[in-house]
């Protein structure tokens, strides 16, 4: 089987250059091109340069039409607006649609489904193998342990996130959820201030700290009486997120038309 070829969204961010580079390292993928907003002073310039690569060949474009002609997959690590409306488009062009974006509002969400009766596209609040194995544990022990159990989730993030709590914390609380077999929407507290009375039984409480460089820090904490079990994971190294954004993309060529997650991709 040929390479498959994939494109870099957001190509002159962060995350985009992390992607770039992760791609450039991952054999059974061709780096097919990079996308950025119009009137990016970026438009043209060569993407491998971008991500402190040697030159590739490959100019950054603002022409998604285009772009999704003639790849297989795209890397999207962008902004919900962003994301919301080139996923139409890469559902027509039916190719494979990797999102790493957070932050979306329930409308969005619907845009996103919909476009997955089309395309196949894998979603997740994180991408690192940690994390989703993470997701897995909490999901067990919150069915293991009882109601005695509170649940706090706590996430810290650099200070330019722009959404809280986190895609990966909300992520977490759902597998949490899930495990109690109720829904995060009727129990999640996501802010406490001033006279809140006694921690409602069942609740699962959210915690958002932001500041400095963080690439990513999650906690899980399950506080009964008398102890307390605590899941976490550090993440050092945007890397992590890319390659598995890259595993995402490989694992879905082929596959047919659906809203998939990591746990799917790494069998959990």
């Amino acid at each position: 089987m040929s390479d498959m070829r994939i494109a870099v969204l957001g190509a002159a961010g962060r995350m985009g250059q992390a992607l770039t580079s992760a791609l450039y390292a991952t054999p059974g993928c061709e780096i097919a091109g990079g996308l950025e907003t119009a009137g990016s002073p970026l438009i043209g310039r060569d993407l491998g340069e971008i991500a402190g690569l040697e030159p590739i060949g490959i100019p950054v474009t603002d022409d998604p039409h285009a772009l999704f002609a003639h790849v297989e997959g795209v890397l999207d690590f962008t902004v919900p607006d962003a994301t919301t409306e080139l996923v139409a488009l890469a559902a027509q062009a039916r190719i494979v649609h990797v999102i790493g974006t957070t932050g979306f509002k329930a409308d969005q969400l619907a845009k996103i489904d919909a476009a997955s009766r089309h395309a196949t596209i894998v979603k997740a609040g994180n991408m690192s193998m940690g994390v989703n194995l993470m997701a897995a544990l909490t999901k067990r022990v919150a069915e293991i342990l009882g109601p005695e159990f509170d649940i706090e989730i706590l996430e810290m993030h650099h200070r330019h996130k722009r959404d809280a709590p986190s895609g990966t914390a909300l992520m977490l609380g759902e597998a949490a959820a899930e495990g109690r077999a109720v829904a995060l929407a009727d129990k999640a507290v996501r802010t406490r201030d001033g006279e809140t009375g006694p921690r409602a039984e069942g609740d699962i409480g959210f915690a958002t700290l932001r500041g400095g460089d963080v690439v990513g820090e999650h906690s899980v904490i399950f506080a009964g009486p008398g102890e307390r079990f605590e899941l976490r994971h550090v993440a050092t190294d945007r890397g992590i997120f890319a390659r598995g954004a890259v595993r995402a993309a490989l694992w879905g060529r082929g596959r047919p038309p659906g809203l998939y997650s990591m746990a799917d991709v790494l069998g959990l």
